[in-house]
């Protein structure tokens, strides 16, 4: 009779080994010499030693035993090490991760197959977006058959159970190895895990359970939407496959530009186009809003090209919470590119009453442009 190889040795560890040691090398074993990985003539030989190895070493009680007293020890009554074992415990974790069966009896787990989402996109303007709306949008999809109702049977008929699986829903096919029998349970290909088929499909979606259909949806914006965001409706999707739980419809939106506002996140942006006089005397005027209503606003005398008017709470609504944004109005002073004679004169005499300091003029620059000033200098083209 053959000398047993020592158990630490079969495994490639040391007798100090942890248990997660010893755990890892029985894994690495195992999946070396599984019969079904490895085809040399003794790999059946060398698994079967591995695993009564792990069996000893894995249980602390026959450790210590086995350390004390070696293969002698494990001789006594129930020192089998697969005594009792049937491919529910112990391994069954392994062999699944290895090998891709279920060992033992463990019953099929069937995945519900959910229905597709659909994609579309939204148009808006840019009003619709700050204010929110409601719109439709037209989509084609799968659809629950309205003949069938998602039954996939002809109105009046039965369906029978699978005579594949025998109504189980499941395939079993059992492996011989020299542990006992391992079984490996799939989904019944015929009648894709329910245990009953269809004797008599539907007319209408043809044993499908659903049909494509053209539909309208309405879609309900938020104010205060923007281009980078999605509208999720749930269960506006295709159909699920067999009568399960249909898919969801994602709306892009997409808002198209404005004529003369900008929005940058809550707040509205407006340029306000101003003549120099305007700008220097100051004046009172009427400036539109993206509600509809102009609002008069004050231009102070003195204001400069660039200076921005807030006006408060009149922006975009806040998506998440409550309150506005604001209308930011920037000033724009507007240079005039002709003037007639007179306006030309009346503009150099004008230049004429002003302090260089306050037209930026400069003490190194000659007397000739000192005394066109800086309005002179604009308009002459000096």
């Amino acid at each position: 009779m053959a000398t047993k190889r020592d158990y630490y040795e079969v495994l490639g560890v040391a007798q100090s080994a942890s248990d997660e040691e010893i755990k890892a090398a029985y894994r690495r074993m195992a999946k070396k010499y599984h019969p079904d990985l490895n085809k040399e003539p003794n790999a059946g030989d060398h698994f079967k030693e591995v695993n009564e190895a792990y069996e000893v070493l894995s249980d602390r009680q026959k450790r210590s035993t086995y350390d004390r007293f070696g293969h002698a020890g494990m001789s006594g009554a129930g020192a089998n090490p697969f005594e009792g074992f049937n491919g529910t415990g112990g391994f069954s974790d392994i062999f699944e991760q290895f090998f891709g069966g279920v060992a033992g009896q463990a019953g099929h787990r069937r995945t519900v197959q959910k229905g597709a989402d659909i994609n579309t996109t939204l148009v808006l303007t840019f009003e619709e977006a700050i204010f929110g709306c409601e719109k439709d949008v037209e989509i084609n999809r799968y659809d629950t058959c309205g003949r069938c109702k998602g039954g996939r049977s002809e109105p009046g008929t039965e369906t029978t159970r699978c005579p594949n699986c025998g109504g189980s829903g499941e395939v079993r096919k059992v492996q011989n190895s020299i542990f006992g029998q391992f079984v490996n349970v799939t989904a019944c290909d015929r009648c894709q895990g329910e245990g009953r088929v269809i004797t008599s499909p539907c007319k209408e979606c043809r044993g499908q359970g659903r049909v494509r259909i053209s539909k309208r949806i309405a879609v309900k914006v938020p104010a205060g939407i923007d281009g980078n965001s999605r509208i999720r409706i749930s269960g506006e999707g295709e159909a699920g496959p067999r009568g399960t739980l249909p898919g969801n419809l994602n709306v892009g939106i997409v808002v198209k530009e404005h004529a003369i506002f900008k929005r940058v996140e809550n707040n509205i942006l407006l340029d306000l186009p101003l003549t120099i006089w305007q700008a220097s005397l100051g004046d009172k005027l009427q400036v539109p809003t993206v509600e509809g209503q102009p609002i008069e606003i004050e231009i102070k005398p003195g204001s400069q090209n660039g200076e921005v008017i807030r006006l408060k709470e009149k922006g975009v609504p806040f998506l998440r919470g409550t309150g506005r944004g604001d209308q930011l109005v920037t000033l724009q002073v507007v240079i005039p590119r002709k003037l007639t004679e007179e306006q030309r004169h009346l503009l150099q005499k004008l230049s004429q009453t002003l302090p260089r300091e306050a037209i930026g003029g400069n003490k190194d620059h000659d007397k000739e442009k000192d005394d066109k000033g800086f309005f002179g200098r604009i308009f002459s083209g000096a």
